[in-house]
């Protein structure tokens, strides 16, 4: 736990503070899941509480639950009468390759429109399974993203050290930050109760990382706007992420919808977005575009395999970079098992966004950006220590929280928050919604 969080730390620039962790267990993986959800839970709040000493001249005290902890890196709502739809496209997963495995990614209608274009129509994992097999693993990984799709064959770390890519993001920082000028700081509108009062927050991230770091800012008391394009859609994890947050929808190819957008960005403080590296360039709002819009905006973005290298404008998302850089492959030896073992949950989304949170926290009266990927962050899991085959004491009702959520697809409980902070409470005043459910304009 000491070297996360110490790692964490530094890569944050706040000080080397001990923070308490409470409760016993851990998730059982190959790796020290449990530490690294409690080591970036806690860094984002201890960013908060620097940010309240800056303003207050007193500093916070914190806390870090394990159980909760790994309880959130999982999912924090219990559905009363209802259940969250699969997380997973009836053909996503790992398959069998004639010299290994591969997980194809389908979850998007396009991307599994990308996988079906090379292998052909399939209508079920057994259709899949069988025309995989019949393909190199590097060969399909590569024909699947050259058709726009999502793919990663199953590597081992040493080989992944040894990859190109692996070679490029291994040796980038954990945050890569860039300063700003803090010439146009704005004045501090928050409270201990609510110190992120007054802050608008432009999220235009999708899936998971960028919205776990989006609902933090939300239950600091950010407004929290988030931008989907028409189509877009994610319901096994809407109900999880859009706690606290309006969520509105734009076309970034019309021109109506653009201008609404750049009105959005220039009023905004943070903005907070996952796109490929080339993405928001291509629609005409790269970095030089995004300053002119909004001089002194704080800019927080995450990709898949890191920000150089060949792999910078790859598309992926956690499970597939568990499979590029020998987490699942460690997973496999761990367990004894004949196929890839992930990590019990999707650790390297939930620990980004914990720390883009962070990174946007320590951003704030300054400026600047930073950038983060999660193979950045699967090093940081890789490199501080193993895990454990314990398990963790099952939730009972005394987790869950006492008020009941009314959302959209009915009531629900959130399980108690894992961080505490002294006078500052993680709470949100809008339920869990559905995309496109708000209008895109701030409040």
């Amino acid at each position: 736990m000491t070297g996360l969080l110490t790692s964490i730390q530094a890569a944050l620039g706040l000080s080397h503070t001990p923070i308490p962790f409470t409760s016993s267990g851990a998730l059982p993986s190959a790796f020290a899941v449990t530490d690294l959800a409690c080591a970036s839970i806690a860094a984002a709040g201890q960013a908060v509480s620097e940010l309240l000493q800056q303003h207050t001249g007193r500093l916070p005290n914190l806390e870090v639950d394990r159980r909760l902890a790994s309880f959130w890196f999982a999912t924090s709502i219990r559905p009363v009468g209802w259940s969250v739809p699969p997380l997973w496209d009836p053909v996503a997963g790992d398959y069998a390759t004639q010299d290994g495995w591969i997980r194809l990614h389908t979850n998007a209608p396009h991307h599994r429109a990308a996988a079906e274009s090379v292998l052909g129509t399939c209508a079920d994992r057994a259709a899949m399974a069988s025309k995989v097999a019949q393909w190199a693993k590097t060969d399909l990984e590569q024909a699947v993203v050259d058709a726009g799709g999502c793919a990663a064959e199953m590597r081992n770390w040493a080989q992944w050290q040894a990859h190109p890519q692996g070679l490029a993001v291994n040796a980038e920082p954990l945050i890569q930050f860039s300063a700003g000028s803090g010439q146009h700081a704005k004045p501090w509108k928050g409270s201990v109760a609510q110190p992120l009062a007054g802050i608008k927050v432009l999220d235009l991230t999708r899936v998971l990382a960028g919205p776990v770091a989006s609902r933090f800012l939300a239950g600091l008391g950010a407004d929290v706007l988030r931008i989907d394009p028409p189509t877009w859609n994610e319901p096994g994890v809407v109900p999880e992420v859009t706690l606290g947050k309006r969520c509105a929808r734009l076309d970034l190819h019309n021109n109506d919808d653009r201008a609404v957008f750049e009105s959005l960005l220039k009023d905004a403080d943070i903005v907070l977005h996952g796109y490929r590296a080339d993405a928001l360039e291509k629609l005409g709002y790269g970095v030089a575009e995004r300053e002119k819009l909004a001089p002194g905006l704080i800019d927080v973005c995450l990709n898949a395999y890191g920000w150089s290298g060949p792999w910078r404008n790859r598309r992926g998302f956690d499970s597939l970079v568990q499979m590029s850089s020998g987490i699942a492959d460690a997973g496999r030896q761990w367990k004894k098992a004949d196929k890839p073992t992930p990590l019990p949950v999707q650790a390297l989304d939930h620990a980004t966004g914990y720390l883009m949170a962070a990174a946007a926290i320590t951003l704030l009266g300054r400026g600047g950006s930073a950038r983060l990927s999660l193979a950045r962050t699967a090093k940081l899991l890789i490199e501080n220590g193993a895990g454990t085959d314990e398990a963790l004491r099952a939730e009972d009702e005394n987790d869950q929280g006492m008020l009941i959520e009314q959302t959209p697809w009915g009531p629900a409980h959130r399980l108690h928050v894992p961080l505490k902070i002294t006078g500052t409470p993680l709470q949100w005043a809008l339920p869990a919604s559905e995309l496109g459910a708000h209008r895109a304009q701030w409040w």
